[in-house]
């Protein structure tokens, strides 16, 4: 062992862990970990080793099993979280050939003695989604007095689009930033589907239902003058456009946020200011998603189609309702049931 390494105290080695941990991690995970790191020296102090004072030699991964313990007031998610923080903090020492540790026991006890979290279940809104879907289905629901009268020529291009947009998402699982970034020439007219670049910049097979594919070429027919102007290919100008008047008469793409607006305007529109914020363009993959569970009983199949590359994903998603269950224990268990009592 060194000489720095003997004189150096488990404080200072903390702030030069906390140092690496700002350099290569966000402001919010560097505020996390120091967060982690004060409650680990609380309980050192608590378990009579002075942080300020004892030398590194005198700490090892003991102090890490009984961290595991003092986590258990906490929920699930902040002890994974604290204990991947202090985890790291061995590491570091070990990386930085600091202290010795084993990392194999501080593996161990920490798969050992720790909490696994639960399943994290999609908070999704299915009733109001269908109500929010029943609304849009009829345009003219969409066409409202605008907020500016000189923007008024893009109400109707706007209603068409955000109909179009909110079907698209609930129909085809696709992600926001998925969504915006169709082009034209993506889209298999005669087939009903779209060829897209996903996740990892895998190509995928997206499919549309008939309305959804309607509800596209209806707002594509209200933008034909305008796409015609624009004096390019059409297979190459956005599925989806801006229409306010900083685009002017220019077909440009719209953004995520514009999606996310979309989404929330509509909901404000249709159900209430206090749904704002409560339905967001993932909400309606969450919808996908849990409808596909719903109609097919497949979880194979919900996974290909949502393209979740783990199983455990679209897992989440199969989280049925009291109703559901009372339903299908009498199936089984009393109606016709072999089960059944005489």
């Amino acid at each position: 062992m060194t000489e720095t390494t003997q004189t150096l105290t488990v404080d200072e080695a903390m702030a030069q862990y906390l140092r690496a941990v700002e350099r290569a991690r966000s402001k919010a995970t560097t505020l996390a970990y120091r967060n982690a790191l004060n409650v680990f020296r609380q309980m050192l102090t608590e378990k009579g080793l002075d942080p300020a004072a004892a030398p590194l030699e005198k700490f090892n991964e003991d102090y890490f099993a009984k961290f595991i313990d003092r986590l258990n007031p906490y929920t699930t998610a902040t002890e994974q979280l604290y204990l991947q923080a202090v985890k790291g903090f061995y590491l570091f020492l070990a990386a930085e050939d600091l202290a010795h540790v084993n990392l194999a026991r501080l593996t161990l006890l920490k798969r050992q003695r720790a909490r696994r979290p639960g399943k994290s279940v999609p908070q999704y809104r299915m009733n109001e989604v269908d109500a929010l879907l029943d609304k849009a289905k009829d345009v003219q629901n969409l066409i409202s007095a605008p907020a500016d009268e000189e923007d008024t020529e893009n109400i109707k291009l706007r209603a068409y689009r955000d109909r179009a947009f909110m079907f698209t998402l609930a129909e085809t699982g696709l992600r926001v930033h998925e969504a915006c970034n169709l082009r034209r020439g993506d889209m298999d007219w005669n087939e009903g589907r779209a060829i897209i670049t996903g996740k990892g910049n895998k190509q995928a097979i997206v499919r549309f239902t008939a309305f959804a594919m309607q509800a596209l070429k209806d707002y594509l027919s209200q933008r034909a003058e305008l796409d015609g102007a624009s004096g390019k290919q059409l297979s190459s100008l956005p599925l989806f456009a801006r229409h306010d008047k900083g685009a002017g008469k220019k077909v440009k793409p719209m953004t995520t946020t514009t999606g996310r607006n979309i989404v929330r305007d509509r909901v404000k529109q249709f159900l209430g200011e206090e749904f704002a914020g409560t339905i967001t363009p993932h909400t309606f993959r969450h919808y996908f998603v849990t409808s596909t569970l719903r109609g097919t009983g497949n979880l194979a199949i919900a996974q290909r189609l949502a393209r979740h590359e783990n199983i455990q994903v679209t897992d989440r998603y199969t989280q049925l309702s009291d109703e559901e269950l009372d339903r299908a224990y009498y199936e089984v268990f009393e109606r016709d049931s072999k089960w059944k009592r005489s």
